[in-house]
């Protein structure tokens, strides 16, 4: 993993219509312009449309043509953007059965994300909490869950979150049936359930054996997820994050790192259906400067931040 490390980041967020393709188009823009070579893969298999936000309208290649193998190299079906150094992996939804891939198509094609030429790869994932989408946000070192203030939005988030860790832990406890009835007995929100929480699941484990505690343990330490809030509108909506945060940390004991927010922009809504126009002249709207912050935050974490530093707008904001 320590090739990947800092390279393959998921965009998730369990809800559809909280910004997550926008998300990911943007954060892919604001690195590339620090001079980092970024490939944006559409991995909502079934419903694509970042290529469209990208102004790709009939993209030659998409990842089906690489699941259906007729085409062996994942590098033949990544196309240009309009914008330099942003390349693209366009998703498909128009072959039945390709949003839900086998086991062996998956294994195959993130073998081949790591191989890309790319300083970061950005992975916009599909709404819901399907095997693939989770598969593909767990198989990235770097996670972000994109949420509104909306309550929907965050009770879909923090959904997505205890989905995607669960999937982890019955995959981690697969050969131990006792440890697996404790993860499900868990995973299941049931009147009276004395087991609700990871913590009390440590707890439960914890006499089986040391070696399925430390699985446990080395499991939460693994999953590294960042919190966004898009479509910020007024000041407090941006203590939306706390939510998820507080009660990720006492029923999953998992630490959620607050990673910036996006406010609302009027210019970036009405740009939305010429988003590769909006990024090629360079329209600068308020919302600009959230996304440079969280580009800053990525790059601060890689150590890339050399030559990045003077690259940083102005980053005032109006809340």
């Amino acid at each position: 993993m320590d090739e990947i490390k800092n390279k393959i980041w998921a965009i998730g967020g369990g809800k559809g219509g909280v910004g997550k393709s926008l998300f990911t188009l943007l954060l892919g823009d604001s690195l590339a312009q620090f001079g980092n070579k970024v490939i944006l893969v559409d991995a909502d298999l079934g419903g694509s449309n970042l290529h469209t936000f990208a102004g790709i309208r009939y993209p030659r290649y998409t990842l089906a043509d690489f699941i259906g193998r007729r085409v062996e190299s994942m590098d033949e079906v990544v196309v240009e953007t309009p914008i330099n150094n942003l390349k693209l992996i366009c998703g498909a939804d128009d072959i039945l059965g390709i949003a839900n891939p086998k086991y062996t198509q998956k294994t195959r094609l993130l073998n081949h994300l790591k191989n890309l030429d790319a300083d970061f790869i950005l992975l916009d994932l599909g709404a819901g909490v399907s095997f693939t989408t989770m598969d593909f946000f767990l198989y990235a070192p770097n996670k972000i869950v994109v949420i509104t203030p909306q309550a929907t939005s965050i009770q879909n988030g923090y959904g997505f979150i205890k989905a995607s860790l669960y999937r982890k832990l019955h995959r981690i406890f697969r050969t131990d049936p006792k440890a697996l009835e404790i993860v499900k007995r868990s995973s299941v929100s049931v009147q009276g359930e004395s087991i609700d929480s990871i913590a009390k699941v440590y707890e439960a484990i914890k006499p089986l054996g040391n070696d399925s505690a430390e699985n446990l343990i080395a499991c939460l330490d693994s999953i590294n997820i960042k919190l966004v809030v898009n479509m910020v509108r007024k000041m407090k909506e941006k203590d939306v994050s706390h939510i998820v945060k507080s009660v990720a940390k006492n029923y999953l004991s998992l630490e959620i790192e607050d990673f910036g927010i996006i406010q609302y922009d009027k210019i970036l809504e009405t740009s939305i259906n010429n988003m590769a126009g909006f990024l090629k002249e360079g329209k600068d709207c308020a919302s600009r400067n959230n996304f440079y912050d969280i580009a800053y935050k990525v790059l601060k974490g890689c150590r890339k931040l050399i030559s990045a530093k003077s690259l940083v707008p102005n980053t005032s904001s109006v809340l």
